[in-house]
């Protein structure tokens, strides 16, 4: 069964390049860029599925002069039987995760919300450090970061930050970031030096296409205000912030960290057209309401996806039960274990899940 669809995406690969080298799909470059996608897609597969059958056949020779030899030469066939066969595991491994269904949004841009949640000023403060996680782990990634807006707080955290990720590989990363994040520490603002548990929460959202999502006028709100810094200070003498309003929904979002109401205009637009898409998609799979209590719950203390302790240098994903006590490396962008962690343990469940 694999072999007859490996080689039917063998053929289509040949079909891809033909369209590609085709001048009309490449003066579409809508098309061009789908085609290319596509193309990368079967090419992996493609070279492992060769790979694998060479790999294949080297382990059926070496079987067959394996009977025929003796002494040394016998255990160095020996030798090369059990590393083809290895090879031939791997593999096949690889092969039956690319065979999975694709997630929808693989390849897309990301658009991160960070939010202090309950904790107060200590909850802003750990909602910054987030932050300069995520910028740390995107350098480390060699994605590009963007702010889109961000509403800092009295002390120098976020009530709020929003931020654009680009970069291959962005949404398999970071879509398992969505949730409550509970910190453990001494607060800054503590002075009998007890240790305080606060929480911020992660919404992690797909960028969508203009052409994706319709947003109609009619169904819009916009509000125009003064925009405004640490403790509600005006940092504008003109109505530059934006808020806009989806009125079907109820989805609000609200930027003013551009200089100008266009700029604010443009930027609230693309985080709003994410949101709508994530909420189709959530809908499309019946999983709505259930999606977005994984993703922010009620941003409580008790809920959480994430643990950071600070007096043990500990980290704990309590979804996968993963403990690393190297928090400060982790804070600093050093986010890989955790995050391979978490895409093994997802293409685990969904390889159980088609077998």
């Amino acid at each position: 069964m694999m072999e007859e669809r490996l080689a039917a995406l063998e053929a289509e690969l040949h079909e891809v390049e033909a369209r590609l080298a085709d001048p009309d799909v490449f003066a579409d470059q809508g098309r061009f860029r789908e085609l290319a996608r596509r193309h990368k897609d079967l090419e992996a597969i493609v070279s492992r599925s060769t790979r694998l059958r060479q790999r294949a056949e080297d382990a059926a020779t070496a079987r067959e002069m394996v009977a025929e030899l003796s002494g040394d030469d016998r255990e160095t066939m020996r030798a090369e039987v059990s590393e083809a066969d290895a090879e031939v595991a791997r593999l096949t491994g690889e092969i039956e995760l690319l065979l999975l269904p694709k997630d929808p949004n693989e390849g897309r841009n990301v658009i991160v919300e960070i939010r202090g949640a309950e904790g107060g000023e200590e909850a802003n403060l750990f909602a910054r450090d987030l932050f300069g996680m995520y910028q740390g782990f995107a350098q480390r990634q060699g994605w590009k970061l963007e702010v889109l807006n961000a509403d800092p707080s009295d002390l120098g955290g976020y009530n709020e930050i929003t931020f654009l990720v680009a970069g291959e590989g962005a949404w398999t990363r970071l879509k398992h970031e969505g949730g409550p994040h509970r910190v453990q520490r001494v607060p800054a603002t503590e002075s009998q030096g007890r240790i305080h548990t606060s929480s911020a929460t992660v919404t992690v959202l797909p960028e969508a296409e203009e052409v994706e999502v319709a947003i109609y006028p009619n169904d819009l709100q916009v509000d125009y205000y003064r925009s405004s810094g640490p403790g509600g200070q005006s940092v504008n003498t003109t109505d530059s912030a934006v808020r806009l309003t989806h009125k079907p929904t109820g989805v609000t979002v609200s930027m003013q960290d551009q200089k100008s109401q266009l700029q604010n205009k443009a930027k609230a637009m693309q985080v709003l057209r994410s949101r709508l898409l994530k909420l189709e998609q959530d809908r499309q799979s019946s999983e709505l309401s259930e999606a977005r209590r994984d993703q922010v719950g009620g941003g409580g203390r008790s809920e959480k996806v994430r643990t950071y302790n600070f007096k043990e240098n500990r980290v704990s994903d309590h979804r996968i039960g993963l403990t690393i006590y190297k928090l400060d490396k982790v804070l600093a962008g050093d986010l890989d274990e955790v995050s391979d962690a978490l895409v093994h343990d997802e293409q685990t469940r969904r390889l159980t899940e088609a077998s």
